[in-house]
């Protein structure tokens, strides 16, 4: 399995930044989500 993620991360090293940084956006946004009834 290990060879399998970094044989993967060999062939997506120019997206795998910016996939990460979409994962992090989508988690920020659903804390968002999940806070703003608590702040109305």
């Amino acid at each position: 399995m290990l060879k399998e993620v970094k044989a993967v991360l060999a062939r997506s090293s120019d997206t795998a930044l910016q996939d990460a940084l979409g994962a992090v956006a989508l988690f920020m946004l659903l804390i968002a989500g999940l806070h703003l009834p608590g702040l109305v």
